[in-house]
């Protein structure tokens, strides 16, 4: 008996000693998680992670930053706003964040001009920049205005076939133009034959595959408005002429026919007109790009003769293409039997000054950017890395276009009606049975 009665008390002890290392324990790491903060981003992108680039922009902003969000209440926007916003937080903690419900103040709505999505409002030394979206991309971007108040338009070229950029189709840029737009980068159209002269405003020139011929007075503008230093974009499809319009100035010239890609059926693709590209030469657009790009009838380009501007090479197709050419006559299609790499895509550059350097790329391929393929892998990024190069905005460059696919969850039907027995049903039954599997134990004992 006394033996028992010893063991009881070891028992006890051991019992008492183990509660209370647990306590401290808990205690312990109930103290830690109040004085530091650790985080896993477990999301399929990062989609709960700033981006390198966002965490850069928060150390060089040395004053305090302030956010209003006139959002009304009750709305789960707000959950999402103040998640966000508590991840630059982290990084500056002078970073402010208040929310208004416009409600409370119809008068200042009114002023405001606030609508049923609500407003944003960003305010830093005394600069202020207007969201009606948000997400890591837009807020490091209007951080980025409000710190260099840099606005840049750019000028779609219209009246020959080109995409619409404000077109809802497939083959339109309505997509691309709002995402510029939430880059703070300002569309519009020009029709040389009503109008004799480009905006006084244009930083950049976009001339997006053109059906039908440009008249001679309009090639004329346009060699001014190159040979003057303007900045260019020129997507060309295998049916297009703009290159050869331009081929003396530009010094580079476009290959007869479409790039094949004979490794198509390796990444997935039955279309073999359909480029994959996930290698990228150096060069600052497509540095520290891991994405993948997809580009859906492609043209080949390649330097010939001498020009003002410097050529780099920007995309590249894999060494297993070929390139084909279709008669119209009998539609039959003719390839070479020969593989090699070709170049889709050269960025061009020539010095204007010391400080300044004039910019333009060339695209064997206008589809990319289409409403129908700019979600498509990475197309966005590079799109968005393509304008803020040839704007001048190299710090932009970095900067994700993430589309977060992992945001929320979506059960079925089934699923949910399984997920509520296991934890309704299930696992309780196993907790009370165990538990009483245990206590009839100890009560032999």
């Amino acid at each position: 008996m006394k033996f028992l009665s010893r063991f009881h008390q070891q028992q006890r002890l051991k019992n008492t000693l183990t509660t209370l290392l647990l306590l401290s324990l808990f205690g312990m790491m109930g103290w830690l998680s109040t004085h530091y903060n650790s985080q896993w981003d477990m999301t399929q992108n990062a989609s709960n992670t700033l981006s390198p680039v966002s965490q850069e922009l928060l150390k060089s902003l040395p004053d305090p930053v302030s956010i209003t969000a006139y959002i009304k209440k009750g709305q789960s926007l707000r959950v999402q706003i103040a998640q966000l916003v508590e991840r630059y937080q982290q990084l500056k903690p002078t970073l402010s964040l208040q929310f208004i419900d416009p409600t409370s103040d119809p008068e200042k709505a009114r002023d405001l001009d606030i609508g049923p999505e609500g407003l944003i409002l960003l305010n830093y030394q005394g600069r202020t920049e207007t969201l009606h979206f948000i997400d890591e991309s837009t807020l490091t971007n209007a951080l980025l205005q409000l710190a260099k108040a840099n606005n840049h338009s750019v000028t779609f070229l219209t009246g020959h076939g080109e995409h619409a950029p404000t077109g809802t189709q497939n083959a339109d840029f309505k997509q691309f133009s709002m995402a510029l737009a939430r880059r703070k980068i300002k569309t519009q159209t020009l029709n040389l034959s009503t109008q004799t002269t480009l905006p006084d405003n244009t930083g950049l020139l976009i001339i997006a595959a053109p059906k039908t011929p440009l008249l001679a007075e309009e090639i004329k503008l346009i060699q001014q408005y190159i040979e003057h230093g303007g900045n260019f974009l020129f997507l060309t499809d295998p049916d297009s002429s703009l290159v050869g319009i331009f081929k003396e100035t530009l010094g580079i010239t476009q290959l007869l026919g479409s790039i094949i890609d004979n490794q198509a059926p390796i990444n997935g693709l039955k279309n073999e007109r359909f480029i994959v590209t996930d290698v990228y030469p150096q060069h600052p657009i497509t540095e520290g790009l891991k994405l993948m790009t997809l580009f859906p009838m492609t043209s080949a380009l390649e330097i010939r003769g001498t020009s003002p501007f410097k050529a780099e090479a920007l995309l590249n197709s894999s060494p297993k293409a070929t390139l084909s050419t279709t008669t119209h006559e009998t539609k039959r299609l003719s390839k070479a039997e020969t593989t090699q790499t070709f170049t889709f895509a050269y960025a061009l550059t020539h010095p204007l000054s010391d400080q300044h350097q004039q910019r333009g790329i060339i695209i064997g391929d206008s589809d990319f950017l289409t409403n129908a393929y700019i979600n498509q892998v990475g197309n966005l990024d590079l799109g968005l890395r393509l304008l803020s190069w040839l704007v001048h905005e190299d710090t932009f460059i970095k900067i994700p276009a993430k589309n977060t696919v992992d945001k929320q969850l979506q059960f079925t039907d089934t699923q949910v009606s399984i997920l509520s027995f296991l934890f309704l049903i299930f696992i309780p039954l196993i907790l009370i049975t165990s538990g009483l599997f245990i206590w009839q134990r100890r009560k032999r004992r």
